[in-house]
C-alpha cells in the first residue's frame, strides 16, 4: 500500500510533509502535491505533518476521495511535476482555501 494526497491539498500546497519523507517521494504541481506510489514506503511519517489533513494511507481513504490514488498515480509521472523535497511557503491564498472541500476542479495539472 502506498499513501495518497486528497482533495484537500488544492490550492493550499503546504509543504511541511516534504521535510519529513525520508525517500523524497512527494512531486509537486502548480497547486497541488501528490506521492509517487512507486516511491512511497508506506512510513505514515507524513500524515500528521499536514495541517489540511490532505494525506491517507490508501485503505484509509474516504469513499468520495478514492480517485486520488489514480490521480497521484498519473501525476506523480506527469511533466512538469518534479520532486520537492525542502518546505516551501504554501500558496498565497492557502488560507483561503485550507478548510474547502470537493476542490478537484480547481486542479491545475
Amino acid at each position: 500500500m502506498t499513501h495518497v494526497v486528497s482533495d484537500s491539498c488544492i490550492r493550499c500546497k503546504y509543504t511541511d510533509c516534504v521535510d519529513v519523507c525520508p525517500v523524497d517521494c512527494f512531486r509537486e504541481g502548480p497547486n497541488m502535491l501528490v506521492i509517487d506510489p512507486d516511491e512511497c514506503i508506506d512510513c505514515a511519517v507524513c500524515i500528521p505533518e499536514c495541517p489540511v489533513n490532505a494525506i491517507y494511507a490508501e485503505e484509509d481513504l474516504p469513499a468520495d476521495q478514492v480517485k486520488f490514488i489514480e490521480i497521484n498515480a498519473q501525476l506523480s509521472q506527469a511533466m512538469g511535476w518534479t520532486s520537492i523535497t525542502k518546505r516551501k511557503a504554501a500558496l498565497p491564498d492557502a488560507e483561503d482555501w485550507k478548510d474547502k472541500t470537493n476542490k478537484l476542479s480547481e486542479l491545475v495539472r
